[in-house]
């Protein structure tokens, strides 16, 4: 019988306090799956990367000699003797200045080579000894239509070479590379390189030694770029022979030598999403190399634009994600904290009658704390499926910016499972904590109203030049809102947080649109704070006036008896709800600027100053206009509550 009184009155309070229920799902849903989309991201896409690095045999190292005649075989036999297991691959490559600060690169390989194995996005496989691959199209790249005829001038393009390396060719070597026909050579496939990815474009060999490899489209804009790679065979490249008709055979050797040397590391589990191990064995394997080539160039996926632009966004978006997500974090908990709190409150006859029915505190408290975990628990669960589409949204936002590899199902947890916990915890022990408080007070103490707060004057009574001048209406609402000092605090602070965090994401974007860091990728990202920002923040108004309007039935009833028309009725909630809004929106000023500091700080460009002026209109604008959508949403509630019941509940 007692169990069966218990079961009746938890299934009463959840069709009760359903619409509550749903605030709780809901802003527990917004805020784990945002966190956990976000945190997961930057794990996926560097996981991403791992894979296809390890599919397309991605080189550690590339070895560049800076001699005219390339690498001797010794030198080759040397360097495969340094990685035991290794893929060690050699071929040829330099960049052709086309015009200014556009060069296209020749890569001579070998079509059956492991190594940065390009992958074949449009045409088909090379069939003919005279076909050959592009590179495909981007902001920089300007590509081949497969079936495009192609002529290579080995002439002038030795003689470049020559001029690239230092050592002129002289007027009789010159002569006799007349006898060099050009040769025909059609595109086949148009091909996507493993270390050419961004869609920025790539800088050339042909930049000064020293320049500084950027990690922004910005900087890389103003270096040589690749206009095009052209993926020939080796076995194209002329001999000296073709030359000199009259050399012996055995004497015969290409006129272009092996200048580079390919070298992809055994286990790619290293990489690990490039750890500090991974970073350790390329320091290592490049002062090797140094040691036995010590005049070659030793190029390493640290020196690759791609790679570094890449990781360098996804450790921006991690640096981003911490900041927003503690800002959710606190929200969502202020939020999940109000609600049962005041939900006890409301409770407290329920409570007093399972008290006299000889409830311990722990059955009662019980019934609250399934509450709270059910809400909890059900909006974690659906977050999961919010956070694999938000992580799925930053990695196709970052596609704007790469030609991003097949994404991975890897998944990193802990984000979802830390945020859960903290607000499911934090939740349960608010709601135990408050509950024996209450369950301590002898039920009659409980049966009774709860004493109304004592009268005090406002500070605005203080000024009574002021006050005199404030309509009747208005002066209940100031009444109300600073009177209840733990109410209107709580609301501010949700809705400061929340207002703050739809102006830091304001501010990223104007960076991207108008501060010159033109990122596709930070545009996507930007969008979707701002998003999540503002649902968050309808979700926390929302609630926070469904809360307010649920203890206050019974003045809402009052003022009907009294003759109060509808919009005189709503107005007396809404007056303070706007009141709530524009002090957090005030205050969320503030909160907004530190959130946009530190994001500037994590991204590593921006100043407050430079925040275009119409931002700091837009993010109030948000906030006002959701707050304006809730009182829509609630009006129908307001005006449905019954005069009888709402005053014979606390006779």
């Amino acid at each position: 019988m007692v169990m069966r009184t218990y079961l009746k009155t938890l299934g009463r309070m959840f069709r009760h306090h359903l619409a509550r229920f749903l605030s709780l799902f809901f802003i527990v849903l917004i805020s784990v799956g945002f966190i956990s989309g976000f945190g997961r991201a930057s794990d996926r896409i560097d996981d991403s990367l791992c894979n296809y690095y390890a599919d397309r045999s991605v080189s550690d190292f590339i070895v560049k000699s800076t001699s005219s005649q390339g690498f001797t075989e010794e030198e080759i036999d040397a360097v495969k003797a340094l990685f035991p297991g290794a893929l060690v691959e050699t071929g040829m490559s330099f960049d052709l200045q086309v015009s200014e600060k556009r060069s296209v690169r020749l890569q001579f390989v070998d079509p059956d080579g492991a190594v940065n194995r390009p992958e074949i996005v449009e045409g088909e496989e090379a069939e003919e000894p005279t076909d050959i691959y592009a590179e495909r199209s981007d902001k920089s790249v300007v590509s081949y239509a497969p079936g495009t005829q192609l002529e290579l001038d080995f002439k002038a393009i030795i003689e470049s070479l020559g001029r690239q390396n230092g050592s002129e060719i002289d007027d009789a070597t010159s002569a006799l590379l007349d006898n060099l026909e050009p040769v025909a050579v059609t595109v086949r496939g148009v091909v996507q390189s493993p270390l050419t990815f961004a869609g920025s474009g790539e800088p050339s060999y042909n930049n000064p030694a020293d320049a500084e490899l950027p990690d922004t489209e910005s900087g890389v804009g103003d270096m040589d770029l690749l206009e095009n790679i052209l993926y020939i065979p080796v076995d194209l490249i002329p001999t000296y022979r073709d030359i000199v008709p009259s050399l012996p055979e055995e004497a015969d050797a290409p006129l272009i030598g092996t200048g580079d040397i390919y070298i992809s590391l055994a286990d790619k589990s290293v990489f690990d999403a490039f750890s500090s191990e991974y970073e350790r064995l390329i320091q290592e394997g490049k002062a090797a190399i140094a040691e036995i080539l010590p005049d070659a160039e030793v190029i390493t996926l640290y020196e690759n634009y791609s790679f570094k632009s890449l990781t360098a966004y996804s450790d921006k978006l991690m640096g981003i994600s911490y900041i927003v997500m503690a800002a959710f974090l606190l929200v969502t908990a202020l939020v999940a904290f109000s609600t049962m709190t005041r939900l006890l409150d409301e409770e407290r006859a329920q409570i007093a009658c399972l008290e006299t029915l000889g409830y311990s505190s722990f059955g009662i408290l019980s019934k609250y704390m399934l509450f709270a975990l059910a809400a909890t628990l059900t909006g974690g669960f659906a977050a999961q499926f919010v956070g694999g589409g938000i992580s799925f949204l930053v990695y196709q936002a970052f596609g704007t910016a790469f030609e991003m590899p097949p994404i991975s199902g890897f998944s990193n947890p802990s984000f979802y499972f830390i945020a859960l916990a903290v607000i499911v915890l934090g939740t349960l022990l608010v709601t135990a904590a408050s509950g024996l408080k209450m369950t301590r007070d002898a039920p009659a103490n409980l049966l009774r109203p709860k004493a109304p707060r004592a009268g005090r004057k406002v500070f605005l009574e203080k000024i009574p030049a002021l006050w005199k001048r404030i309509p009747f209406r208005y002066k209940s609402t100031f009444r109300n809102v600073f009177r209840y000092v733990n109410r209107f605090v709580m609301s501010v602070v949700s809705v400061a947080f929340s207002a703050g965090l739809v102006l830091a994401g304001l501010a990223l974007l104007d960076l991207c649109l108008f501060r010159g860091l033109a990122s596709p990728a930070i545009v996507g990202i930007s969008a979707l704070i701002i998003v999540f920002a503002g649902l968050l923040t309808a979700v926390v108004i929302y609630t926070l006036t469904n809360i307010s309007i649920s203890e206050r039935r019974r003045e809402i009833a009052t003022l009907m008896v009294l003759g109060y028309n509808d919009r005189e009725v709503t107005g007396y909630i809404y007056r303070e709800l706007y009141i709530n809004s524009i002090i957090g929106i005030v205050f969320g000023y503030p909160v907004g600027v530190g959130l946009i500091a530190l994001v500037y700080t994590a991204i590593g460009t921006g100043t407050l100053s430079g925040v275009s002026w119409f931002i700091w209109l837009i993010a109030p604008a948000i906030v006002l206009l959701f707050t304006f959508l809730v009182t829509l949403l609630l009006s129908r509630k307001i005006l449905s509550v019954d005069m009888n019941d709402s005053l014979k509940a606390v006779e």
